[in-house]
């Protein structure tokens, strides 16, 4: 189906869309609660203006949709499929840590302090989640210090004979020994209860006291140690500022923005302290409103399994707070109020959050901005370049004794990779392993376009290669008229800079940031070329082996190709999903399904490999390095 008959089949329902470019590259993810009025309001004429909209209406070439029950359940899949895609229209967090909590096992009946990655309902009491990791560890340090609970994950019955090295150090009471009671080592749990909820009041004095003691009675050892106890704990208690009399949880979310950037700054409190805090940034924003960027946020990070606080604080109104609202009561088991306070104590918590937040993005792009600057003013310096590469474009060949050669052009622009200018070729002109040659061409199809139609041009070009691959390419930009464009090679051997105008290799020192970024362009070029050409192998492998398969011909092979989209789909796919191709029989289904699927053998130590699996053949024009992942991609077909 086109696109407009897609349209016209919208239902009226809850759900999610999807759209996506004409690579089939997902551009935005978006929740309706009616799929019909929202899908096809972005294709009228009527809408609002605004040039980010704009934009993606003008790339979409397809669309999908999922069904759901309910609102909540399309705002759920929508932030799972969010995560997913990472699409480049939507407002993404770029923050993939998963924030430690500290779990008392009260399930059990000696119970243990460990660390946990997810709040479980099972029985235990969860404190957290800590922000950073390393404010867990000294709360888990230092709670093992104050207090002799077990680390151990025996079974407690109290028929051990002797204690292990925990009871030397004064670390644990032995319960399993029988040595401490139960009554005892509930104590000592309400002790440790009451110290990570924040009500240490009554044991700084009393280890103060135990302090005094000891040291009265001439035990300098033991008050020694309770001394050190006793600071830990202020340490503690000074890094969580009090700032709310009330006894309550609070998640309090600012937001501030400077051009395409924006930074979310979230402070943590609990029971009335400020127990952490963290900056989030997010790039790209321009046309999306503050709301828009808290609703995303909240959204993304909660999604996360981290557990929200009872009150979320919130420095604008987000979007369907109502519905949001809902769906992160569900998250934590209990009601979670989201509040956008304007007067009062609590706006002067979210006007600290967004002052937190102002200082860490100016902080933020001033030091992306100086480090961009030093990185450029130094390539200019040590490669003699007549003015700052802002722009530098790196090209790569790879191919396997001379079949499927392929080529990639990455960008490093204003700091970073720029991806939706990445392109790839297939070479086609050059017969055999011929590098040189290959470079050839992908620089003369590469800059006799960019000339034809006018689009923008290097400031520096890299050669993942040597003196021959930058001699090859020299030519190409004498022969278009822009030698002028610097261009350079970068050795992998010896990671030796190799210039048009200078006989021997330029060595730069292996710290230089310099090199670091030339070697990230490389790198980058490199892995490129690697992925396309493994794509092309791997689906000429398997058309290859479709075609021993009996009763398929050209015209099934082009018929499973089109409709499942690609070779390693068709290597993948189900019974059910390969009967659903048209032209297929679930007879000839199966059929496939076996071909690529073969019964175990019967000897467990000489087991089949199934037909159509590609591994990295040895001659591969260097390994592939790992780097990075692929993004949104085109294929030159200049």
């Amino acid at each position: 189906m086109t696109l407009e008959d897609k349209l016209a089949r919208v239902p009226d329902r809850p759900g999610v869309y999807i759209y996506r470019d004409g690579k089939q590259q997902v551009l935005y993810v978006g929740k309706a609660a009616s799929l019909r009025s929202r899908v096809r309001s972005y294709f009228q004429e009527s809408r609002p203006r605004d040039p980010k909209t704009d934009t993606l209406v003008r790339q979409i070439r397809d669309l999908e949709y999922i069904v759901t029950d309910n609102e909540l359940e399309a705002l759920m899949l929508e932030a799972n499929l969010v995560r997913k895609h990472r699409p480049r229209y939507n407002i993404i967090l770029r923050d993939d840590k998963h924030y430690p909590f500290l779990k008392l096992t009260t399930n059990e009946e000696f119970p243990r302090l460990v660390v946990a990655r997810r709040v479980q309902k099972d029985g235990a009491q969860y404190y957290g989640p800590f922000y950073p990791a390393t404010a867990m560890r000294e709360t888990l340090r230092l709670t093992r210090q104050l207090f002799p609970l077990r680390t151990c994950s025996i079974t407690i019955d109290g028929s051990l004979e002797r204690p292990c090295i925990q009871y030397a150090i004064h670390r644990c009471n032995a319960p399993c020994t029988g040595w401490e009671t139960r009554e005892g080592y509930a104590k000592t749990v309400r002790d440790v209860v009451h110290f990570l909820e924040g009500r240490d009041e009554d044991l700084a004095q009393r280890l103060t006291k135990q302090m005094e003691e000891a040291a009265a009675d001439l035990k300098f050892e033991r008050a020694t140690v309770l001394r050190d106890q006793i600071q830990s704990l202020n340490k503690v208690r000074e890094r969580q500022k009090i700032i709310s009399i009330e006894d309550v949880d609070q998640d309090v979310v600012g937001v501030v923005r400077q051009g395409d950037d924006a930074c979310v700054e979230l402070f943590f409190v609990r029971k009335g302290r400020l127990v952490g805090q963290e900056p989030f940034f997010f790039d790209r924003v321009a046309g999306w409103s503050d709301g828009e960027i808290l609703s995303a946020f909240v959204r993304q990070f909660y999604g996360k399994a981290v557990t929200p606080a009872a009150e979320i604080l919130l420095s604008e109104e987000v979007p369907e707070a109502e519905l949001t609202g809902e769906w992160l009561s569900k998250l934590a088991g209990r009601r979670v109020q989201m509040l956008a306070p304007q007067r009062g104590p609590k706006r002067q918590f979210v006007a600290m959050a967004e002052a937190n937040a102002a200082i860490a993005l100016q902080n933020r792009l001033l030091s992306r901005d100086n480090r961009q600057q030093l990185v450029l003013e130094e390539l200019q310096r040590a490669l003699g370049l007549p003015g700052l590469p802002n722009r530098i474009e790196g090209y790569d060949i790879s191919n396997i004794q001379g079949t499927e050669q392929v080529g990639s052009m990455v960008v490093w622009e204003n700091g970073g990779m720029k991806k939706d200018d990445y392109k790839r070729f297939r070479i086609r002109s050059v017969a055999g392993a011929d590098d040189f040659a290959s470079l050839s061409e992908v620089l003369t199809r590469r800059f006799s376009k960019a000339l034809e139609l006018g689009s923008v041009l290097p400031d520096l070009v890299l050669i993942d290669g040597g003196r021959g691959q930058l001699n090859a390419g020299l030519k190409v930009l004498e022969d278009l008229g822009l030698d002028y464009i610097p261009a350079v090679g970068l050795a992998k051997q010896a990671e030796e800079v190799y210039q048009a105008d200078s006989l021997h290799p330029l060595v730069l020192d292996p710290t230089s940031p310099a090199l670091h970024t030339l070697q990230r362009i490389r790198d980058e070029a490199h892995r490129f070329a690697i992925t396309y050409h493994k794509k092309l192998r791997t689906q000429r492998t398997i058309q290859s082996v479709l075609d021993t398969i009996p009763g398929i011909g050209p015209t099934i092979r082009t018929s499973l190709l089109k409709t499942l989209g690609s070779a390693r789909r068709v290597r993948d796919a189900s019974v059910a999903e390969l009967a659903s191709v048209p032209k297929v029989t679930p007879k000839l289904a199966q059929r496939i399904f076996d071909h690529f699927h073969p019964a175990a053998p019967e000897d467990p130590e000489t087991p089949a490999e199934p037909l159509g699996t590609t591994t990295e053949p040895e001659g591969t024009t260097g390994g592939y390095n790992g780097i990075g992942q692929p993004g949104p991609r085109g294929e030159d077909r200049s």
